[in-house]
C-alpha cells in the first residue's frame, strides 16, 4: 500500500439504533445459519437468488456473501473505483479514503456515492450508512488502528473484503507499509476485479473489465525495451519522502515495461530514504505523485518539482537537469485498476525520453 492519510479527526458519534439494528440483523443471520435452520446454501441460496451464497478467500479468511449487496461501503479509493468500474455505483452507500480525483470516465456514478470522508471515517460513521458489505484495499484500513478490525463488522454480520494485493506475499505486521517476499503482479488486481464481481453477481462485467485492462497492458508495452532505463517513484513527502521499493504496484509498472527501479534493492512497500541517497542512485527518471490530499508535504507533482529543482541534493540529478518527468495520479502507484494507466503513462514517458527501445 502506498503511505495513507491519517484518519478523519471528527470525534465519533455513536450511532444506537443502527449499531442495534445491524447487530438484531447479525443475530438473525447467525441463526438462520445455526443447527436445525437447514445450514447457509438452503436459507440463503434461496432468498439471495441464483448463485448465493457466495464463498471467497480472503486474506487468510473465508468470507460469505449470502445475497449480492445493495449497501455496500468501499473504505479506499482503488476498491470503490473496480465497483465503479463495474457498474455498481448505485448499490454503493458510501466511501471514503481518496488521494484523487475519481478515474476518468467515472466522474458522474462516482458523483453520486456519499463520501463519508476524504481520510479514514471512524466506525460509527460506516455503521451509520447500515452497510451489508464492505471493502477495502490495504489490510491496515480493516485492521487495528484503521476504521475497526474485521471482526467487528462481521460480528454485526457485515461480510468484508480485502484486497488480495495488499495480502499476497506481503507482510502487514510491521509499523510501516509492509515488505513483500515476491513481486506483484497484475494477476492480484485481476483477482480482486473477479471476486468482486462475483460478490455483486455481475461476473460477465468482471471479465470484460479484465479482459479491457490486459489489453491496455498490451497495447502499452508493444515493442519496448526499457532494459537499459532506471526509475525511481516518488509517492509523498519532502522531508522524510515515501520511495517505491521492488515489489509492489511501481514493480508491475517497472517490470511490466523491463525497467529497472534503483531501489528495487529493498523489498519494504514504501521505504522513506534520504535525498542524499536518492541522489547517489541518480536514475533517469522520476515518476512522481501527483495527489490532491493535503496530508503530507508536497502532495501535487508541482510541489514536488519545486522541491527536486531548488533542493541542493537533488537539483543536479540527471532526471531533473533534463525534466524527465512522468506524473502518476496516487492510485496509479497503488496496486488498482489504475497501475494500468501508470504502465501506460511511464510507457509514453520512456518513448519520449528516447528511453524506449
Amino acid at each position: 500500500m502506498s503511505p495513507e492519510t491519517q484518519r478523519d479527526s471528527v470525534p465519533p458519534i455513536a450511532s444506537t439504533v443502527r449499531r442495534t439494528a445491524l447487530f438484531t440483523a447479525g443475530l438473525a443471520l447467525l441463526t438462520a445459519c445455526g443447527p436445525g435452520s437447514g445450514g447457509p446454501s438452503a436459507g440463503a441460496g434461496r432468498d439471495g437468488g441464483a448463485g448465493y451464497p457466495v464463498e471467497l478467500e480472503n486474506c487468510g479468511r473465508t468470507v460469505t456473501v449470502e445475497r449480492a449487496p445493495d449497501r455496500a461501503v468501499s473504505l479506499d479509493q482503488g476498491s470503490t473505483e473496480i465497483l465503479l468500474s463495474l457498474g455498481l455505483g448505485d448499490r454503493l452507500a458510501g466511501t471514503a479514503t481518496w488521494t484523487d480525483p475519481v478515474m476518468k470516465g467515472l466522474e458522474k456514478a462516482g458523483a453520486k456515492v456519499p463520501r463519508i470522508a476524504e481520510n479514514r471515517p471512524s466506525f460509527e460513521k460506516v455503521l451509520d450508512k447500515e452497510p451489508d458489505f464492505v471493502s477495502a484495499s490495504f489490510e491496515s484500513t480493516l485492521g487495528k488502528g484503521g476504521v475497526a478490525p474485521r471482526e467487528q463488522f462481521e460480528g454485526l454480520g457485515v461480510p468484508t473484503y480485502v484486497s488480495p494485493a495488499d495480502c499476497a506475499a506481503k507482510d502487514n505486521t510491521g509499523s510501516g507499509d509492509g515488505s513483500r517476499t515476491r513481486p506483484l503482479t497484475m494477476d492480484s488486481v485481476y483477482a480482486e476485479v473477479h471476486d468482486l464481481a462475483r460478490v455483486f453477481g455481475v461476473k460477465e462485467k468482471g471479465d470484460e473489465l479484465v479482459a479491457g485492462l490486459r489489453d491496455r497492458v498490451g497495447r502499452a508495452t508493444a515493442g519496448i525495451d526499457a532494459s537499459h532505463a532506471t526509475l525511481l517513484y516518488w509517492f509523498a513527502n519532502s522531508e522524510a519522502p515515501y520511495m517505491a521499493g521492488c515489489c509492489g504496484a511501481p514493480g508491475i509498472i517497472t517490470g511490466e515495461l523491463g525497467a529497472k527501479n534503483v531501489f528495487d534493492d529493498t523489498h519494504e512497500e514504501w521505504p522513506q530514504i534520504n535525498w542524499e541517497t536518492v541522489a547517489d542512485r541518480n536514475p533517469d527518471v522520476l515518476v512522481i505523485g501527483d495527489l490532491t490530499r493535503q496530508s503530507q508535504t508536497a502532495e501535487s507533482a508541482e510541489k514536488k518539482i519545486e522541491f527536486l529543482e531548488s533542493n541542493p541534493a537533488t537539483k543536479n540529478m540527471d532526471a531533473v537537469r533534463h525534466k524527465r518527468y512522468v506524473l502518476l495520479s496516487g492510485q496509479a502507484m497503488n496496486p488498482t485498476v489504475r497501475t494500468v494507466e501508470g504502465v501506460e503513462r511511464v510507457a509514453a514517458g520512456l518513448r519520449s525520453f528516447g528511453l524506449a527501445g
